[in-house]
């Protein structure tokens, strides 16, 4: 995992363009294009500009114009990765969402456009490029979300994912679960 690699993974594939919408408690919190890179009917892998305007600090990564997000997402998984870099193609790490499995929609025998939806559940993992820090985020804000009373087999499967993710990292098996599927 080291900060100074500029591997960007695989080439666009066909030019076929993804609307990603991440939706929080029912309401749209973020809708952009990205490009499809693959996908093997379970996992799909899109890349996007940051999308957002100007630039978002954390304290512990910096998004700002120019970055690039390689996202992956699974039909069966609770959760989604997005390794992020610089315009350079310097990675600064990984920012992964707990959210229910992705739902993709309008994708039919050679269209060119469809929907990647995505479902927020407000917890979050950060994993630095150097492997050297690994933060668990918003933990307050998935106490806080209700979900756990609305829906706890939903709240159970979100906590479970949180501890997935942290473990894939610590034990190095982050980039094999990475590793792209075959080309959409």
């Amino acid at each position: 995992m080291s900060a100074s690699s500029t591997e960007t993974g695989p080439q666009t594939t066909g030019g076929v363009q993804v609307e990603v919408r991440l939706v929080k408690a029912g309401r749209t919190k973020i809708c952009y294009p990205a490009s499809l890179l693959a996908d093997d009917g379970t996992h799909v892998v899109v890349r996007a500009p940051w999308a957002a305007d100007g630039v978002r600090d954390f304290g512990f990564v910096r998004f700002e114009p120019g970055d690039v997000f390689t996202e992956h997402y699974w039909r069966d998984r609770w959760y989604a990765v997005k390794e992020v870099r610089t315009g350079d193609g310097i990675l600064k790490g990984w920012y992964c969402d707990v959210t229910r499995p992705a739902v993709v929609s309008g994708r039919g025998p050679g269209e060119l456009r469809y929907e990647l939806l995505v479902e927020d559940l407000d917890l979050d993992l950060w994993a630095s490029a150097d492997g050297g820090t690994i933060l668990r985020l918003d933990e307050d804000e998935f106490e806080e979300s209700g979900l756990a009373d609305r829906d706890p087999v939903a709240a159970e499967a979100a906590r479970r994912a949180l501890d997935e993710l942290e473990l894939l990292v610590t034990d190095g098996a982050f980039r094999t679960l990475l590793a792209h599927p075959r080309p959409s």
